[in-house]
């Protein structure tokens, strides 16, 4: 992992008073999964098969550019704590640049994130290419 300057959050109040920092508005917090995502997709129970997953075209070149370009690259995988360190191997053997890698995320996918600042999901579906705004259905609390 490259230890590249995390970018600066921004102090934030409400009513006077101090709350969770934000980024900036021109940084992103990009929470990306490994398997199936950048490379193979390879369950828990076949770990001998994490060290040679194939890589999946275009992975390295975005994540790496989104890095370069400023954003927060952190991997949040299903792997457990006992694949971190091959893992981590083999995202340094594949030169991917980032800056966290979270383990434990919970299987079965079908996520539903609830957070108190803004979040947006790209369900990835075979290809890495430009980002683009896309009007969509979202659930929200009822006010």
């Amino acid at each position: 992992m490259e230890n590249k300057k995390t970018p600066k959050l921004v102090e934030t109040k409400i009513d006077g008073k101090h709350v969770s920092p934000i980024l900036p508005d021109e940084v992103k917090n990009y929470l990306i999964d490994i398997d199936g995502t950048i490379c193979d997709d390879i369950p828990n129970e076949e770990p001998e098969r994490m060290a040679t997953a194939e890589l999946y075209p275009d992975a390295l070149e975005t994540l790496n550019k989104w890095y370069d370009d400023g954003h927060i690259i952190t991997f949040f995988t299903s792997r457990t704590e006992e694949h971190r360190e091959v893992t981590e191997n083999w995202l340094k053997r594949n030169n991917f640049k980032y800056h966290g890698l979270l383990m434990g995320k919970p299987r079965g996918g079908n996520y539903h994130w609830i957070d108190n600042h803004i979040e947006r999901a790209t369900r990835y579906t075979g290809k890495f290419t430009e980002l683009t705004l896309k009007q969509a259905d979202v659930q929200v609390f009822e006010e």
